[in-house]
């Protein structure tokens, strides 16, 4: 497949066409599985190898993931003279095998050869490395036999067109890895939430429902003495799900369904026979683009209880009161919950790194949570 420019002169396409579909894999790849078998997927479709290796260690306090296509005795990456010639040659993307060694002879004669090669029946490799502030996070090995030979120039070309596919694959990985940690941390604090809170999509499927509110949906079915008899498995409660139509008919019957959600207010459910049990429904934009259609917000609470606390301990069962932070207290939570860290808040705020952790702490103290995870989940 050729392109052809303005000009008119025809020139090659930057990857073969016949990767795509593999390419396709690597970029859909959604966990260290998936991403390990597109590389495969990818380097068998591209060049001929006898094995595939790949290390993987985005976060140096975690153990080092390693996998191969053969089995392969361990530390290989972390061997010498491979370690060595990577702590001297730190953000090269590409080495061959045979950088490592004076000469051929020398690889031969050598244990990196008779421990990792030679029972692979290997005499040729080359490593691709990836790199993070000077920190290597990846590394990718493609080991080839003496029939095969040495990767030509124009492999060694395909390989470097294929690297920044690669490296946008891992990047998009590393962001899927911390966004999933993210969310199951914020699942799990809001679990323990006593507020009993249910989350809709706009054809009322659920998309997230406590264990409070569980508890709640079958208190309304069944009544609490019922209720404590059986497992809390009820449905979100018919009322409910028919004060949220009503909002949609409503949100549709607007003139412009897509503006700000300004003018729909809370709408409060009681239960019919149970007047404590009381329901909060409002519409929720979740995304940042206005064209999307709303969600359903559902807060459930037993006003019988509530009142129970408030002469009690009500101030240890409700979450801390948001209290007025400075400017740059304001700024510095609102680049947590972007998921930056300390250093990159830093250089987006122009303040020193002491400084920003001095913000962070009074951020803390004030909003009375303990850790980044709980900031975020009170911001949201």
């Amino acid at each position: 497949m050729r392109r052809t420019s303005r000009g008119g002169t025809e020139r090659e396409a930057v990857i073969d066409p016949s990767l795509e579909k593999t390419l396709l894999s690597l970029h859909g790849a959604m966990d260290v599985g998936s991403f390990w078998k597109a590389i495969q997927q990818l380097l068998a479709a591209a060049i001929p190898n006898r094995l595939i290796g790949l290390m993987l260690q985005p976060n140096p306090i975690l153990p080092m993931i390693t996998r191969w296509t053969l089995r392969m005795p361990d530390g290989f990456f972390t061997a010498e003279p491979l370690k060595s010639y990577v702590a001297a040659h730190q953000s090269q993307k590409f080495v061959r095998i045979s950088d490592l060694f004076s000469n051929r002879s020398s690889l031969m004669k050598s244990a990196f050869y008779r421990r990792y090669m030679a029972p692979r029946k290997c005499a040729h490799g080359v490593g691709l490395f990836f790199w993070k502030d000077q920190r290597l996070i990846c590394v990718i090995a493609v080991m080839r036999t003496a029939t095969q030979g040495d990767l030509s120039l124009a492999e060694m070309k395909l390989l470097q067109q294929l690297y920044p596919q690669f490296l946008t694959a891992l990047c998009r990985l590393r962001s899927l890895e911390r966004e999933h940690s993210l969310r199951m941390d914020l699942e799990e604090f809001l679990s323990r939430l006593p507020m009993p809170t249910i989350l809709l999509r706009w054809n009322l499927r659920p998309i997230y429902q406590n264990l409070a509110a569980r508890e709640f949906c079958a208190v309304w079915e069944k009544g609490p003495e019922e209720a404590k008899r059986t497992k809390a498995t009820s449905p979100i409660p018919s009322e409910i799900l028919d004060r949220c139509r009503l909002l949609k008919q409503q949100w549709a019957e607007a003139q412009r369904p897509i503006a700000p959600l300004t003018g729909f207010k809370e709408e409060p459910v009681h239960h019919p026979r149970l007047p404590h049990l009381r329901a909060t429904v409002q519409l929720k934009q979740l995304m940042s683009v206005g064209v999307t259609r709303p969600h359903f917000l559902i807060e459930c609470e037993d006003l019988r209880r509530h009142a129970a606390l408030s002469t009690g301990s009500a101030a240890s069962a409700r979450l801390p009161h948001l209290v007025r932070l400075t400017r740059r207290e304001q700024e510095v939570a609102r680049l947590v919950c972007e998921g930056r860290s300390n250093q990159e808040i830093a250089n987006d705020a122009c303040l020193s790194l002491p400084m920003v952790k001095k913000h962070l702490h009074a951020v803390f103290r004030k909003l009375e949570v303990p850790s980044r995870t709980r900031l975020v989940a009170l911001m949201q």
